[in-house]
């Protein structure tokens, strides 16, 4: 799905993601920082601590087993691997740019503000006191906790029934075409943010703004 997938139908309520579309994510961030040869940072950064072992944890997974059986794998990096769970909020370097007024925005309108995130359940708790945007929201399902992830067609029903609104009736951003595909066949109206601009215009066109 595209931007092209923002088509008609009364919204009720929307979902943000949070990961790349109101925080920045990236892991090259807290890595760069403790693996000065970029040639062995790309290395590590698709062998080692990559998106896709850290999607485990999104999905329910403990980070112990996680971390252990890494270190095991790549004892020569157990040192970066510890990072990864010590220094996390090192990967979300700041907000992405715009997304915040919109939400005070859509707030200040009295628009319902929900979030379905892929999130760690323990990466969660230490990141969600640092963002007080989020404190405008509703309600957020955090994929960790639910041990579902995006884009499991479960959570956007798990999502709906949490949030109490049909899907047809709720708009969902999301940076993951992935996601925003899955989300349109469950019947959700979507998003694939690209930046604040272009969601600006999206949620003008539909009258949310």
């Amino acid at each position: 799905m595209t931007n092209g997938s923002d088509t008609a139908g009364a919204i009720d309520a929307v979902v943000f993601d949070v990961g790349r579309v109101l925080v920045q994510w990236d892991l090259r961030v807290l890595f760069a920082k403790l693996i000065p040869d970029t040639s062995e940072l790309d290395w590590f950064l698709a062998n080692v601590v990559t998106e896709d072992w850290h999607f485990q944890h999104d999905a329910g997974r403990p980070l112990d087993p996680m971390i252990a059986e890494r270190k095991a794998q790549f004892p020569r990096y157990a040192d970066q691997i510890d990072a990864y769970r010590a220094r996390f909020l090192e990967t979300i370097p700041g907000p992405v740019e715009g997304t915040h007024e919109l939400v005070r925005r859509l707030q200040q309108r009295c628009v319902p503000l929900f979030a379905l995130t892929n999130f760690g359940a323990e990466f969660w708790d230490v990141f969600r006191p640092t963002e007080p945007t989020l404190d405008l929201f509703d309600d957020i399902l955090v994929s960790g906790r639910e041990k579902l992830a995006k884009p499991d067609p479960a959570i956007y029903r798990a999502a709906e029934s949490r949030f109490g609104h049909a899907g047809e009736r709720m708009f969902f951003i999301d940076d993951n075409a992935d996601n925003i595909t899955a989300a349109a066949l469950a019947g959700w109206q979507t998003h694939l943010f690209k930046d604040a601009d272009a969601l600006e215009a999206g949620l003008v066109a539909r009258g949310l703004l």
